[in-house]
């Protein structure tokens, strides 16, 4: 939905003017670095130039994103791409994508980069939880910290945010991240945040959905800033990094 990271959420009146969950806030120079650093690997590794995310033709995206996502909901499976924090909830992801009717790599991309896996993730902003969704969408008595609470709340709005962007992976992960209403303006207007949400969540889950082994795009949003996350959320779950 929005930027957040770091406590649980809440979910109840959705608006379409705010995301319900928090991308991860990489500053432009990090962004810069990263760039530069994947330059620079990418032009000395042949493994890494044979494994970068390919960006899809806009005119083909929307046939791109309705089979991959026919593909994942019959696989009942993660791709291996995603970190042992992600990983760690396959079982639950498989579950909560069933019941919201999508793709369970698209949902998987989602929490990695809204926590990592860490369930008790929350933003300076507010946004709670796995999802890191905000209070404004729970219900009164809802404990936006709880998995299976946050997961419906959060994928509630992924779900409406899929349909407003008519099967386009990149606005769907902007709608998520900015708000419904990013959806139809021009991303010129589009805060610095969601561009890079768009950006991180489209090569993401581009790669899971292709099957590759590793990402490209996952290993520079680890680069930019997800490392950090990454740490807090094998502590929160016990797992040895």
């Amino acid at each position: 939905m929005s930027a957040r990271r770091a406590v649980p959420p809440s979910a109840a009146a959705v608006s379409d003017g705010d995301g319900c969950l928090s991308g991860y806030l990489i500053p432009p120079l990090a962004v810069l670095v990263v760039s530069l650093l994947m330059f620079c690997l990418l032009g000395s590794s042949g493994a890494l130039v044979a494994t970068s995310v390919t960006e899809v033709p806009q005119g083909e995206e929307a046939q791109f994103f309705e089979s991959a996502s026919a593909a994942g909901e019959q696989s009942g499976s993660l791709t291996a791409i995603f970190t042992p924090e992600v990983q760690y909830w396959a079982n639950d992801i498989l579950r909560w994508a069933a019941g919201a009717g999508l793709d369970p790599n698209l949902v998987a991309t989602v929490m990695q980069i809204e926590s990592c896996g860490n369930p008790r993730a929350r933003s300076r902003a507010g946004a709670m939880g796995l999802f890191q969704v905000m209070p404004y969408h729970f219900a009164a008595g809802e404990n936006p910290y709880d998995p299976d609470t946050n997961a419906r709340r959060g994928l509630d709005y992924l779900r409406r945010s899929q349909a407003k962007a008519g099967a386009s992976i990149r606005l769907t992960f902007a709608g998520y991240n900015g708000g419904l209403g990013v959806i139809g303006r021009p991303e010129s207007t589009w805060a610095g945040e969601t561009i890079r949400y768009a950006y991180w969540g489209s090569g993401i889950y581009e790669s899971a959905v292709r099957g590759e082994t590793s990402s490209i795009r996952l290993q520079e949003w680890l680069l930019a800033g997800g490392t950090s996350l990454c740490q807090q959320a094998a502590e929160q779950l016990g797992l040895g990094r």
